[in-house]
């Protein structure tokens, strides 16, 4: 059996993918967030990317901090 899988593609997606969780993980854990604790924003950060980091930035991002 002789799978196409497209590496050249999806190797960059991984890796975007990868660092814009890490950047929702740290930022969740180096500032102060909105509606839920840090625990909850960082799993369903894990949970559902990019989906629950989008989320994280359009609501549980606190843009009032200093």
């Amino acid at each position: 059996m002789n799978s196409n899988i497209p590496w050249a593609g999806l190797v960059p997606l991984a890796v975007l993918l990868l660092g814009f969780l890490a950047y929702c993980v740290v930022d969740i854990a180096r500032h102060d967030v909105k509606y839920l604790p840090k625990w909850a924003w960082i799993l369903i950060s894990l949970a559902s990317i990019p989906v629950g980091g989008i989320i994280y930035l359009l609501v549980g991002h606190d843009s009032n901090r200093s």
